[in-house]
């Protein structure tokens, strides 16, 4: 399989060095890097990205990560992996990527002040905008088709 084009954050002249310097602000809060590679590929199975859950995988796997933790991600509620940070932030991740399933708020009380009892604002915004990018790159890639196989 090959993608339909090149990717647009690479075709269009200056964007990839802004996505850049977005993800460098991102991780400049000192939010735990792991935590945002399990939400971003938490997300990223949600929109059935493959390329990006096959680049989370990668690079969870390459920082260490063990097995339990990267392969449950997807039964998170039930899996004694993760902790109640980890669950919050993840829960966020959901409500956030499944905005069209809501007939109501997309982020209910009780999802934003279970996150908020575990990060900061520089933590908490980190992760938003980690779950903002990452459907970003996942709405590029089904577009364009990119396969799984590739890492970033």
């Amino acid at each position: 399989m090959e993608a339909r084009m090149k990717n647009p954050g690479f075709a269009v002249p200056g964007a990839m060095e802004g996505i850049q310097k977005l993800v460098k602000a991102i991780h400049s809060t000192g939010t735990d890097n792991e935590l945002l590679e399990l939400i971003a590929l938490r997300a990223s199975q949600i929109n059935g990205c493959s390329a990006c859950v096959y680049g989370h995988v990668a690079n969870l796997k390459k920082a260490g990560v063990g097995d339990d933790r990267v392969g449950n991600i997807g039964a998170w509620r039930e899996a004694p992996f993760y902790s109640d940070a980890e669950r919050a932030a993840l829960q966020l991740a959901e409500s956030m990527t499944r905005q069209a399933d809501k007939s109501s708020e997309v982020v209910p009380d009780e999802v934003w002040d279970a996150v908020t009892d575990h990060f900061d604002e520089g933590q908490l915004s980190a992760i938003i905008l980690t779950v903002a990018l990452t459907n970003m790159f996942n709405r590029i890639n089904a577009t364009i088709q990119e396969p799984a196989g590739q890492t970033w």
